[in-house]
């Protein structure tokens, strides 16, 4: 168990309730398959704009996507590779 003291167990938790929420995993999913900025994302989930941006800057603030300049929008894209592999595992499950 040499390796469980080397982990943050916290941390790796922490980052795993960020993805627990319904609507960030969502996002999570919809921005494996493509780059999108938040007006997309809002109206593909119906949702309001604030809403989307809070859960972008969770989500943000975990590490798990990035923003990027893209003229006058940012666009965002997931980043984290092990979230990717945790998502698609999720997803290969279904």
């Amino acid at each position: 168990m040499d390796i469980a003291n080397k982990i943050d167990f916290e941390e790796l938790a922490e980052t795993l309730k960020v993805l627990g929420h319904p609507i960030r995993l969502k996002i999570v999913c919809g921005l494996l398959s493509e780059n999108a900025c938040v007006t997309d994302i809002y109206k593909c989930l119906s949702l309001p704009q604030a809403t989307v941006s809070q859960h972008l800057s969770l989500l943000r603030n975990k590490n798990i996507v990035k923003s990027v300049r893209q003229g006058v929008k940012m666009r965002y894209k997931v980043v984290n590779e092990d979230i990717i592999k945790i998502v698609r595992a999720l997803l290969e499950a279904k």
